[in-house]
């Protein structure tokens, strides 16, 4: 029996799984990887600079404008849910307990049907009036080049609901927790290069579940898993159903 069947094997017989996806997952949707856009960022700053919090709230305005572009907002509404979104909604429906943690800002997980997605990351779909709290939609931020908000005596410049640079992370402690009470960690799509992100195996691996990376390419933490396949993501989702 060689690996991938045998990894089938385990997630077939797992009944509650704890998956963490990354880039990967989405760029088979057709979505640039963050560090990939161009144009705009051949300015003399980083996009790390200009995408953080310390930016937004110094040059709010000019944050949107480039906002808008390295996330190709007024195309994401194009893109939808590819084999790997779909392969864990299929796990889903054959009730087991599918908890998926991602790094992407997409919402494609939400889209394809999962019930229980973390997004670490936050999300594009939305953002937030940091004066009075008031949430808007993805359709009120495209209307104008800089969204405001619209509360009765507030027009404060909205913060996007994705988490800058510079932002804590506040997903941490639940997708820990949703690990450690897991049986089974299945990791999609990423290079598991990003802090702490790239922590969360350990959560796994300290209580003892069995681990899987599909990735392209190798990552520095491949030798931490008990099943490591490099190769398409779409070719070997469809492989393990």
């Amino acid at each position: 029996m060689n690996r991938l069947k045998e990894l089938a094997l385990e997630i077939e017989q797992a009944k509650s799984i704890a998956v963490l996806t990354g880039a990967g997952v989405s760029t088979a949707s057709g979505i640039p990887d963050f560090r990939s856009t161009t144009g705009v960022w051949t300015l003399d700053h980083s996009r790390e600079y200009y995408m953080s919090r310390d930016y937004f709230y110094e040059e709010p305005e000019d944050f949107w404008l480039k906002y808008k572009e390295i996330f190709h907002l007024k195309l994401l509404k194009d893109y939808e849910p590819n084999e790997a979104h779909r392969y864990l909604k299929q796990l889903e429906d054959k009730e087991k307990n599918i908890a998926i943690i991602t790094q992407n800002v997409d919402g494609l997980h939400t889209e394809a049907g999962n019930s229980n997605v973390v997004e670490y990351h936050g999300s594009l779909n939305t953002a937030t009036c940091p004066s009075c709290g008031e949430q808007y939609s993805l359709d009120f931020v495209m209307e104008k080049d800089v969204p405001f908000c619209s509360a009765l005596g507030c027009g404060d410049v909205l913060k996007p609901d994705i988490v800058l640079f510079g932002d804590p992370i506040i997903k941490h402690g639940e997708a820990e927790y949703i690990i450690e009470n897991s049986d089974f960690l299945l990791v999609l799509g990423t290079s598991l290069q990003v802090m702490p992100f790239n922590q969360l195996p350990f959560a796994a691996i300290g209580h003892g579940l069995k681990t899987a990376l599909i990735n392209r390419e190798a990552t520095h933490m491949d030798s931490y898993f008990d099943y490591v396949i490099h190769e398409d993501l779409l070719k070997v989702t469809q492989a393990l159903k």
